[in-house]
C-alpha cells in the first residue's frame, strides 16, 4: 500500500508532466511528443491512477490547443499572403503582369503542381486560358471551354467553387475529348477550380491542380476563393486603369485632332479671307495664284475652260491632263494625277477653268479643303472677270460699230475710245479674220484677248470677226519680232490666233488708217482681202490687198498703182536707174513678142543673145519664178501701167553700155 511519501512523489511527478505539456505547446513540439506512456511510471508508483488519467486528458486538451494554435498559424499565414497578394496586385498597372503574379501566387500558397486561369470571352461565349504557371503542354495552354463543359466550364457557367480528387474518373462533369485530351497530356489528376467575380459577374476562374489524385480540403478551396477575390478586384482595376489610358490617349489624340482642325479651319478661313479680299481690291488671277502657291508652298498652274493659260507661279510643269480635269468635275473635289492636284473651277455646273498645285505629292485633308476653297475663290475672280470683260466687250463692240459704220460725231467717237484705253488718232490696223477649226465665239474670244492686251478693239460687225489694233501691234509677238505694214501683221496675226485656235484662221488686213472717218473703208477693204485669200485657196494665211498682186489692184478702191508697179518690177527699174540699162523695154519686148527671143531681139534690133543675156539678169533680179503665168501675168499688167504713167519709150534704140554687162 502507498505511503504517504509515495502520494507525495507522485503528485510531484503528475505536476512535472503538466509543466512538460505547457512547455511541449510553448515551442509548438509535434504531436507525437505529446503522448508518452504513462503506464510505466503507473507501476513504478510514480503516477497513481487517478494522475494517470488527469494526465491522459491533459495530454487531448493540448493536442487540441496545438491543433487550434497550428491552425491559427497557418490562417495568420495565409492572410499574410493574402494581404501580401494584395499589395502585390496592388503595386502592379499591366494586365497581363497582373495575371501572370495572381497565378504564381496562388501555385507558392497552394503547393500545387500547375495553376492557371482562364477569362470569359463574352462574344464568343466560352472561357479560354490565359495564364499557365507550371504547365508543360502546349495543347492545354491553348484550350478553350465552352460554358458548361469540363470543371472549369461548369465553374464559369454556376459562379461556384468545384474540386475533383481524380478528374478523369469523375463523372459529375461534361467531358469532351477536347479537354480530356488537354488534361491527360499536362498529367492532370487533382483539379480545383474557383471563380473570379467581379459583383456578381463571373469574369474567370482560378484553377490549382496537381498530377496526383488527392482531395481538396475546405481550408484549400477557401483559401484559392480568398485569392481569387482579391485577383478579380485586381484584374478589374487593371482592366479599369487599362480603359482609363485607352481613354486618356483617345482623349488627348481627340484634343490634338481638335487642336488641328481648329488650326485648320482658322488657317482656311485666314486663306479664304485673303484671297477673297485680294479679288475685291482687284486682284488679277496671277496674284490669286501667288496666294494659293504661299498658303499650300507649291507651285500653281491656272487655266480657263479652253485650256489656255492664265497665270503660272512657282512651276514649269504643263498643263493639267485634261482627264484629271474631268475627274475633278465630276467628284466636285480635288484630284492628284501626274504628280499634280488639280481642281476644276466650277460656276454650278459650268466649267470656268482649273487651277493645278504642283510640288505637293502629299494633301492632307486640310490642306486639300483648302485648295478646294481656293478654286472657289478662283471661280469668284474669274466670274467677275467675265462679267467685266462682257460689259467691256459690249462697250468696245458698241464702239467699233459705230466706227465701221461711219456713224456721226468723230469726236465723240475718239472721246469714247480714249476712256477705253484707244487713242483713235495713232494709225490702226483693221483685220477681219476667219476661221472653221473653231465656233465663232472662240475666235471672238480670242480676237478679244488680243484687243485688251493690245489697246485695240475686238467684236461682231455683220457676222465678221473684226480686230482693230495699233498699226505696229499685230506684228509683235513671240517668234516674230517688228514688223512694217498691215500684211506682215496680217501673216503674224494668222499664225498666233492659228496657234490659239489649233487651226487655220484666214486674215485679211487693211490699213494703217488714222482718225474715225476712215474704218469704215478700211473695214471694207480687209473684207474683200479676207474673202480674196478664200477664192485663191490661201485660207489660214493673212494678207493686205497690196500683196495679191494685180487682184489687189482691181479689188481695191484707192489703188496706189505706183505702189503697185514698183512692188512688182521694182528690182528692174532699180537696175536701170542705177545702170544705165534698158532692162524694163527688154521685158515688155519679150512679154509683146509672146515670149520669143528671137522676135524681141528683132523688136529691139539687138542680136538674140542680148536678148538672153538681158532675160536671165532679169531673172536673177525677179526670182526664178516670173515666168510663171500668174507672176508673168502681173509682171505685164506692172509693164502697162508704167508705160501709161511713163514716157513712150516703144522706139528701138541701141543697146546700152550696161547691156551686155548685164
Amino acid at each position: 500500500m502507498p505511503t504517504t511519501e509515495d502520494s507525495g512523489n507522485a503528485g510531484t511527478s503528475a505536476l512535472l508532466r503538466m509543466r512538460d505539456l505547457l512547455d511541449l505547446l510553448d515551442r509548438g513540439a509535434p504531436a507525437e511528443q505529446f503522448t508518452p506512456s504513462t503506464a510505466g511510471a503507473t507501476e513504478a508508483g510514480e503516477l497513481s491512477d487517478a494522475d494517470a488519467a488527469v494526465l491522459a486528458d491533459a495530454t487531448r486538451i493540448a493536442l487540441r490547443i496545438r491543433r487550434t494554435l497550428s491552425q491559427h498559424r497557418r490562417r495568420e499565414a495565409e492572410l499574410a499572403a493574402l494581404f501580401d497578394t494584395a499589395g502585390d496586385l496592388a503595386r502592379l498597372r499591366e494586365p497581363d503582369a497582373v495575371l501572370k503574379a495572381i497565378v504564381h501566387r496562388a501555385k507558392l500558397l497552394l503547393g500545387t503542381d500547375v495553376t492557371y486561369l482562364s477569362l470569359n470571352d463574352e462574344e464568343a461565349g466560352d472561357t479560354y486560358m490565359r495564364v499557365t504557371d507550371g504547365s508543360v503542354s502546349a495543347a492545354f495552354q491553348q484550350v478553350r471551354l465552352g460554358l458548361g463543359e469540363g470543371l472549369g466550364g461548369l465553374v464559369a457557367e454556376t459562379a461556384r467553387p468545384y474540386s475533383t480528387g481524380d478528374y478523369r474518373d469523375d463523372r459529375r462533369f461534361r467531358h469532351t475529348s477536347k479537354i480530356d485530351t488537354a488534361v491527360t497530356e499536362e498529367g492532370l489528376r487533382a483539379i480545383l477550380g474557383v471563380p473570379l467575380r467581379v459583383g456578381t459577374r463571373v469574369i474567370g476562374v482560378l484553377y490549382a491542380a496537381d498530377r496526383t489524385a488527392r482531395t481538396f480540403t475546405p481550408d484549400e478551396v477557401a483559401l484559392l476563393s480568398s485569392l481569387a477575390d482579391h485577383a478579380a478586384i485586381a484584374i478589374d482595376g487593371a482592366r479599369l486603369l487599362d480603359e482609363t489610358r485607352t481613354a486618356l490617349v483617345d482623349l488627348n489624340e481627340a484634343s490634338r485632332t481638335i487642336e488641328a482642325h481648329s488650326e485648320a479651319m482658322r488657317r482656311a478661313e485666314d486663306a479664304h479671307d485673303r484671297l477673297t479680299d485680294l479679288v475685291l481690291r482687284g486682284g488679277d488671277v496671277t496674284d490669286v495664284a501667288t496666294a494659293i502657291g504661299t498658303v499650300l508652298q507649291g507651285g500653281t498652274l491656272v487655266h480657263d475652260a479652253e485650256g489656255a493659260e492664265l497665270a503660272r507661279v512657282g512651276t514649269d510643269s504643263g498643263p493639267p491632263a485634261a482627264e484629271a480635269v474631268a475627274a475633278s468635275r465630276a467628284d466636285g473635289r480635288a484630284v492628284s494625277a501626274h504628280g499634280m492636284w488639280v481642281c476644276a473651277v466650277l460656276a454650278g455646273h459650268e466649267l470656268l477653268g482649273s487651277i493645278a498645285l504642283t510640288g505637293r505629292a502629299d494633301l492632307d485633308d486640310a490642306d486639300r479643303r483648302l485648295f478646294e476653297r481656293a478654286s472657289l475663290v478662283t471661280a469668284l475672280l474669274l466670274l467677275l472677270r467675265r462679267s467685266v470683260a462682257e460689259t467691256e466687250d459690249r462697250v468696245r463692240g458698241e464702239l467699233l460699230g459705230d466706227l465701221l459704220t461711219r456713224a456721226a460725231d468723230p469726236a465723240g467717237l475718239s472721246a469714247r475710245a480714249l476712256r477705253l484705253g484707244v487713242n483713235l488718232g495713232h494709225p490702226h490696223a483693221v483685220f477681219v479674220l476667219h476661221t472653221e477649226a473653231a465656233p465663232r465665239p472662240r475666235l471672238l474670244a480670242a480676237a478679244a484677248r488680243l484687243a485688251q492686251a493690245r489697246k485695240g478693239l475686238a467684236g461682231l460687225h455683220h457676222e465678221d470677226v473684226v480686230l482693230v489694233c495699233p498699226a505696229e501691234a499685230p506684228g509683235e509677238g513671240p517668234g516674230h519680232g517688228p514688223a512694217t505694214g498691215t500684211g506682215p501683221a496680217a501673216v503674224s496675226l494668222a499664225g498666233e490666233l492659228g496657234r490659239a485656235l489649233a487651226g487655220p484662221v484666214t486674215v485679211g488686213a487693211a490699213g494703217p488708217v488714222t482718225g474715225p472717218a476712215e474704218f469704215a473703208d478700211a473695214y471694207a477693204e480687209a473684207r474683200r482681202c479676207r474673202t480674196a485669200l478664200r477664192a485663191l485657196g490661201r485660207a489660214g494665211t493673212g494678207a493686205a490687198l497690196r500683196d495679191l498682186g494685180f487682184l489687189g489692184v482691181l479689188l481695191g478702191d484707192q489703188t496706189d498703182l505706183g505702189g503697185y508697179v514698183h512692188q512688182t518690177l521694182g528690182p528692174v527699174l532699180a537696175y536701170d536707174a542705177t545702170r544705165g540699162t534698158d532692162l524694163t523695154r527688154t521685158l515688155r519686148a519679150y512679154f509683146d513678142e509672146g515670149t520669143s527671143r528671137s522676135r524681141a531681139a528683132e523688136t529691139l534690133h539687138v542680136h538674140v543673145n542680148t536678148v538672153v543675156q538681158r532675160l536671165d539678169r532679169i531673172g536673177s533680179l525677179l526670182g526664178r519664178d516670173w515666168q510663171r503665168p500668174e507672176r508673168a501675168l502681173e509682171l505685164q499688167l506692172a509693164l502697162r501701167i508704167h508705160r501709161v504713167n511713163g514716157p513712150d519709150d516703144t522706139a528701138g534704140g541701141d543697146p546700152g553700155p550696161g547691156d551686155f554687162a548685164a
